[in-house]
């Protein structure tokens, strides 16, 4: 065999390149049959004559022998070891050249050899993009749709390519969805259907392609697959009804295909999904609900809905799920709670339809995703519900948990989203019984701390809440103040330069506030406010300027 591949390599290396004589072909016959006995080595051998420096001259006379030796560099290519010298060798243009033929047998070991010389590497399949290999296999796929063997060399190329951001605008400009969408529409194979969503998955996370997917009806696919595989516990059917609930969910993510299938709260789409969440299938119940919380991305979708009896839905299978439950569904349903509360028109709706109650039972969950939703869902109940935050903010059980998450250091959004909540009762609520529950509770010295935070809105919300507990009981609050060095952090934030206008406003605010009190009134001497404070008296701000001067005055009266 060796003496053989040795003698087949000499004599191809001495044959023209235009001739399809018998001679090459011979040696053509030869390697593949090496090859298929032991590719490393035949590989190896082939790279060790120069032999490859012989392929791209060969493969553009374009005759006879073209999809040979195409064959043979896709069987050279598998190996790691080739992938670089033949690149070095200038096959890259040669075969990119051939997908313009016509001869199918030309095509399919054409892109062979491109996929394993590009397999694995980003920024060869990038060179391949920036050469337009895409509009090229498209076009390829639509014209030799019969021929299973090029539909899926086609097929893997994409799989590939998709990966790449680079790639997601040229796919855009094609008609790719309408050829992906009417191939998936004929195919009965499972493993074809799975072909097919993994090209789908990576392209329907672009805006424009996500659309061009509806629009060539994509969605009416994805619908019949679930209703084929909903009631069947086959592990394939099970794999592909996750798919195909899984991509569903993806296209409502894009602002426009969203909207197309809301279609006014009217369109079948919206009342297929809205099916799905009484379903008794785990998966199904998830997609439906995660459909609710991407449909849920505008105020008039989210009234319409509110108005459409969606909250019971969601309400009942949060219900199924608080004994045991399937995390997932628990954090999805909470998702769709939580941006369906966001308008002002629903919030009372919500309320009266018993959303807090509901919510409050998963406030033992330990599941952090769960614990972040859930107190978003409460947070955006009572924004601007003053008797709602009063209500939850009178909860002991609920206070002494948000107190515990406070201190969640684990869970950075857990731990910031709690502290919103308790400063959202108390400045939603302005009660004086919030303000002693919160104060009973611990919360006093977690508030302080979030007036540190990098962010200024969250700044924000704590001087207001620690303001309105100054105002409210500053009595039962004094201890709590001192302890966590209210003054020092109150001293830092006003002779910050850093610190934005209605920050060192809410901070003069509170000082006044604490005025009252004989311990905090004798740090703020210490500290010399009264310098920080006149300072600020020509800040550019006139807000700030004007309350530094009520501010100064306060301070010298008292002092």
């Amino acid at each position: 065999m060796a003496d053989n591949l040795s003698e087949a390599l000499k004599t191809l290396k001495l044959s023209s390149a235009d001739s399809a004589s018998d001679s090459v072909e011979g040696c053509l016959d030869c390697l593949l049959k090496a090859l298929a006995h032991n590719n490393v080595e035949t590989s190896g051998k082939i790279q060790e004559m120069g032999a490859l420096a012989m392929m791209p001259a060969l493969l553009s006379a374009q005759n006879s022998c073209t999809p040979k030796v195409a064959n043979i560099i896709a069987e050279v290519a598998k190996n790691e070891f080739m992938r670089s010298p033949c690149v070095e060798a200038g096959l890259i243009p040669p075969l990119v050249q051939l997908l313009n033929c016509k001869d199918q047998e030309i095509l399919l070991q054409t892109g062979r050899a491109l996929g394993n010389i590009c397999y694995d590497s980003h920024s060869l399949q990038a060179q391949l993009i920036s050469m337009g290999v895409i509009p090229t296999l498209v076009r390829l796929l639509g014209v030799h749709s019969q021929n299973t063997a090029l539909t899926e060399m086609c097929l893997i190329a994409f799989g590939n390519l998709a990966e790449l951001e680079s790639s997601k605008e040229q796919f855009a400009s094609t008609n790719i969805a309408e050829e992906l969408v009417r191939l998936f529409s004929k195919q009965v194979e499972h493993e074809k259907k799975e072909m097919i969503f993994e090209v789908l998955a990576p392209l329907a996370e672009n805006d424009v392609i996500k659309l061009q997917l509806v629009d060539a009806g994509l969605v009416e696919c994805l619908l019949e697959v679930v209703a084929q595989t909903v009631d069947s516990d086959r592990e394939e059917d099970v794999a592909q009804l996750k798919t195909a609930s899984d991509l569903m969910v993806l296209l409502l993510l894009g602002d426009e295909s969203m909207q197309k299938l809301f279609e006014g709260g009217k369109g079948s789409v919206f009342q297929r999904v809205l099916s799905w969440v009484p379903s008794n299938n785990h998966q199904l119940q998830l997609a439906g609900a995660l459909a609710i919380a991407n449909f849920a991305r505008n105020d008039g979708n989210c009234i319409h809905m509110v108005d459409t009896g969606i909250v019971q839905k969601l309400l009942e299978l949060l219900d199924r799920h608080v004994e045991e439950g399937n995390v997932t569904v628990q954090h999805a349903a909470l998702s769709a709670l939580r941006n369906l509360a966001i308008p002002v028109a629903n919030k009372s709706k919500m309320l009266l339809a018993g959303v807090s109650d509901v919510v409050l039972k998963f406030l033992k969950s330990e599941m952090p995703p769960v614990q972040f939703k859930l107190l978003g869902t409460l947070r955006m109940l009572i924004d601007t519900q003053a008797d709602a935050a009063e209500q939850l903010g009178t909860k002991t059980k609920l206070v002494e948990r948000l107190v515990e998450w406070c201190e969640a250091k684990d869970h950075a959004g857990v731990m910031g989203e709690s502290n919103r909540l308790l400063s959202a009762l108390i400045r939603h609520s302005k009660s004086k019984n919030v303000v002693r529950t919160v104060i009973q509770g611990g919360g006093v010295k977690h508030l302080v701390t979030m007036a540190t935070s990098e962010h200024m809105i969250m700044q924000n919300e704590a001087l207001v809440a620690l303001g309105l507990i100054a105002a409210l009981d500053l009595d039962c609050a004094e201890e709590d103040f001192v302890g966590a060095n209210l003054v020092q952090v109150l001293h830092k934030l006003l002779t910050d330069e850093h610190s934005a206008p209605e920050i060192k406003y809410n901070s003069m605010i509170l000082i006044c506030s604490i005025m009252g009190s004989e311990p905090l009134h004798k740090e703020v001497q210490s500290l010399a406010f009264i310098d920080v404070v006149s300072r600020l008296r020509s800040h550019e701000n006139k807000t700030v300027a004007h309350q530094a001067s009520l501010t100064e005055q306060r301070l010298t009266a008292q002092s």
